[in-house]
């Protein structure tokens, strides 16, 4: 049992019925989940507001109701109101799993693109030191041993702080989560003082009725970090940087290729052989080392320099650093499989026109014999996306293999069609195998010395969803049992 008024001590409130003198036994935000003698903060969602279910919450057992506004509630009913009650409800979830991120080390990132890699690089290296770190971000979470797949990049209040929580039980001295602008935007992250902000990059994405109503707003939402964190460590080569930073009260440190840069990159090698395909450069500033990474391109560059500067707070040596990066992978981000000494084969989540563009420019740098790319698209989704992905790859690959990918309720054939009016504008080579393991056993059965195969668009997912229906089909299995059919492992 907890004392409400001890729950809402962070809050600005005033108690419209009732008394604040209770006891509750739970924190709940769901109406699905009220239990009695809860504590129910009534959220408004996109399609439902939970205001208009106070009444039910109290009559099933709810002593406390936090609203916006009044509401109905059966009398002697505590009805407390507030501002905002998604801020509410991340204080309040703070004070109920009694303050577990003042327990850790808290590391947040926010930008466009490279959280989830740089946070899994981060970890890595934290974990090759020693220092036990748990993981929040857009694959999964993770807590010692355990490994719970991801709803939201940043997901919502009560569940980070329960995270936190659970994460200080295991033994964790430090967590690194993505910050996401709607985890910003929604308050998911109120109340927690992050220790380290990072801030990647920024470009439009986002922007919608249902998220941002404009870049302006998407940037504003991600510069909050950095007015709730202590040392902001941000890219210098990015355009957007000093409007990230207006504002801010922390302690600044850069990064980039930049010269005015506090930690730089220099002299970038990609870095060819059998069985790697990565980049090597030279750290100078506030440190001074040589890197060499398994993962390709120029982001794989930005990701581990941050990943660096973030680790050089934790005292950690360089031999460390250097060895965690040499071995650190992120699923389905450019994620190496070996099926051959010959060539190399990549998994990775690049599911629209903009990613994937920049997926295959970064490896046709790498000069391979062939450039094949394996993808399909999403059903019941913009078709303009097929079309666009389809002329990508006719116009970067030197062989497009179409297949399918979460058709949904349409016809696979019906998406492929669509991709392939996107290759007609290219003289890109293509073949369709609507069977997603057939397609893929096609190419590595066909992979010839040289080669760069990508597997696009799946990742880290590990379902195929057809008319409502999520099957298991993990790519890393599937390529599994295609070599054992094959006889090749």
């Amino acid at each position: 049992m907890r004392a409400a008024r001890e729950l809402l001590k962070d809050l600005e409130y005033e108690v419209l019925s009732g008394s604040i003198d209770v006891n509750v036994n739970e924190l709940v935000y769901n109406t699905a989940k009220v239990t009695k003698e809860c504590m129910f903060v009534c959220i408004k969602g996109a399609s439902f507001d939970s205001h208009e279910a106070a009444a039910q919450a109290a009559a099933g057992g709810a002593v406390v109701i936090v609203a916006e506004r009044p509401v109905e509630a059966p009398a002697g009913t505590c009805v407390v109101l507030v501002k905002d009650t998604r801020y509410a409800l991340a204080l309040i979830s703070a004070a109920y799993f009694g303050y577990p991120a003042r327990k850790l080390k808290v590391i947040g990132i926010t930008g466009t693109k490279g959280k989830t890699t740089t946070t899994f690089m981060i970890r890595s290296i934290l974990e090759h030191a020693g220092i036990r770190t748990g993981l929040i971000g857009t694959i999964e979470t993770i807590i010692g041993d355990r490994h719970i797949p991801a709803g939201n990049t940043t997901p919502e209040s009560y569940t980070i702080q329960e995270y936190f929580a659970a994460m200080v039980e295991a033994g964790c001295q430090v967590v690194v989560m993505e910050v996401s602008s709607q985890g910003l935007k929604l308050h998911r992250t109120a109340g927690i003082l992050f220790d380290i902000g990072i801030f990647t990059n920024l470009a439009p994405d986002h922007i919608g009725p249902n998220e941002h109503e404009s870049f302006e707003d998407y940037l504003e939402c991600k510069s909050r970090l950095f007015r709730q964190c202590r040392i902001g460590i941000v890219n210098l080569d990015d355009e957007h940087c000093e409007q990230i930073l207006e504002g801010h009260t922390c302690q600044v440190e850069t990064y980039g290729f930049s010269e005015k840069a506090d930690l730089r990159a220099s002299n970038v090698e990609l870095v060819s052989r059998p069985g790697f395909l990565g980049v090597a450069y030279h750290v100078s500033g506030l440190l001074d080392l040589d890197v060499e990474i398994d993962m390709p391109g120029r982001f794989s560059v930005y990701n581990s320099l941050v990943a660096i500067a973030v680790c050089r707070h934790f005292e950690i040596s360089k031999e460390d650093v250097l060895e965690a990066l040499e071995v650190a992978q992120t699923k389905g981000r450019i994620e190496k499989v070996k099926v051959s000494d010959d060539f190399t084969l990549l998994i990775d989540y690049a599911h629209n026109a903009m990613s994937l563009e920049s997926l295959l420019t970064t490896l046709k740098e790498y000069q391979p014999k062939r450039l094949v790319c394996l993808f399909g698209c999403g059903g019941n989704r913009s078709r303009m996306r097929r079309f666009e992905m389809g002329e990508v790859s006719g116009r970067l690959a030197d062989l497009t293999v179409i297949t399918s990918d979460n058709p949904r309720f349409e016809e696979p054939q019906a998406i492929i069609d669509d991709i392939k009016t996107g290759i007609s504008k290219t003289t890109g080579k293509y073949i369709e195998i609507v069977d997603r393991k057939e397609a893929i056993r096609y190419v590595i059965e066909h992979g010839q010395p040289g080669d760069v195969i990508v597997l696009a668009g799946k990742g880290h997912e590990d379902y195929q969803e057809i008319r409502g229906v999520k099957y298991p089909m993990d790519e890393r299995v599937l390529i599994r049992e295609v070599l054992e059919e094959l006889g090749r492992k």
